[in-house]
């Protein structure tokens, strides 16, 4: 019996959504999913299901723009679990509110840091997940004593916010709610970091998507509660439900764009987070499934450190150790079928890290 499992506190579905999200944000760094989408394999199943692989370039929503929402709202759910452990050793709620601070800022700058280091230079950009994480990290734990209302009642005033700034900021140039570069987001980059995104990924879009980690904190707090399994179940379900119908419902008034992550962009995607969730809770926790949960699990025990290792080059030093290796014994595939079997290996390097991590007990936190 594993570690994990011995451990009979831990909600092992929450370990497996973490780790599986992180599996894929790590197999995007491997490459794999570009090569899925390769013209030779146009018009297949293959490529079908690689562009679901992919961030919409616009309007719509692919299982792609999934993944953030879900790392997002995964750090909810884990809060109040999480601060719970904490204050039962002993520490106070001021103690926990410095580690809350604490660790937002140091989040805010490793996310900054990771735009400094390809152009060598001080550049203050913040749209990547950890920096963003870092304003809604804060925000969740701001509310999260309050009830249940309230949370929902605050997330909802920051999607509005957000839909109102979008709608009716009044600078001309920046008017057009949802054309690139044209809108309140890009203006508010501008602001920020003195230029465009070249993606146009906004800023601001750590105050709107704040609800999904709202709302995981939400979904923690119902977890943690005496309720039934399916009475948790059932709220999981509504609420994925509801989300979903105002998201898709709405998408004729306001497109679902995540790039500017839009109002209909987070009801949509959070719909999707908590119905992920109570898939993950009924298979794993109630139905107690659990074969192969270690698997996805060891990746998430050490998100940061893989995030990080795989954003700053450790993917392509892991590439390019296989490289010669993979040629030797795969080149007969040709060249498309070479590469994805090379990034596929690298994909597992890149897993193998995490358990060799999770096997000397090392766990790289903040």
């Amino acid at each position: 019996m594993s570690q994990l499992q011995e451990n009979s506190k831990r909600l092992l579905s929450l370990d497996f959504y973490r780790g599986l999200t992180m599996f894929l944000l790590i197999a995007e760094f491997s490459e794999l999913f570009s090569y899925l989408t390769a013209p030779a394999l146009e018009g297949s199943i293959v490529h079908t299901i690689g562009e679901q692989f992919h961030h919409v370039s616009w309007v719509g929503l692919h299982f792609w723009d999934l993944i953030q929402p879900f790392f997002m709202f995964i750090v909810g759910v884990a809060m109040p679990l999480s601060f719970a452990r904490r204050m039962e050793k002993g520490d106070s709620y001021s103690k926990v509110s410095k580690h809350v601070w604490k660790r937002a800022l140091l989040l805010l700058l490793l996310g900054w840091g990771l735009y400094c280091i390809g152009p060598g230079k001080i550049t203050f950009r913040f749209q990547n997940v950890l920096a963003q994480l870092a304003v809604t990290y804060v925000l969740a734990f701001f509310v999260m004593r309050k009830s249940a209302a309230v949370q929902i009642g605050f997330s909802v005033a920051l999607i509005l916010l957000s839909e109102a700034l979008y709608r009716f900021f009044p600078l001309d140039g920046f008017n057009e709610a949802f054309v690139a570069d044209k809108n309140f987001g890009a203006w508010f980059n501008l602001l920020i970091s003195g230029e465009l995104d070249g993606g146009h990924w906004a800023i601001f879009n750590a105050i709107p998507t704040a609800a999904h980690t709202i709302w995981g904190v939400l979904a923690g707090q119902l977890l943690m509660s005496e309720k039934s399994d399916k009475q948790k179940l059932q709220t999981l379900a509504i609420a994925g439900i509801v989300g979903l119908v105002i998201g898709y419902g709405f998408s004729t008034f306001t497109p679902i764009i995540k790039r500017i992550a839009t109002s209909t962009f987070v009801f949509a995607s959070g719909g999707w987070a908590l119905l992920a969730l109570a898939l993950c809770y009924w298979i794993i926790d109630v139905k107690k499934y659990q074969r192969g949960v270690l698997f996805f699990t060891i990746v998430g025990l050490n998100p940061l450190f893989i995030y990080l290792f795989a954003h700053v080059g450790g993917a392509d030093l892991l590439r390019s150790i296989a490289l010669p290796f993979s040629n030797l014994l795969f080149g007969w595939t040709g060249e498309l079928g070479a590469e994805i079997i090379l990034s596929t290996i690298v994909l597992f390097m890149l897993w193998y890290l995490c358990y060799w991590l999770y096997k000397k007990k090392i766990f790289i936190r903040i």
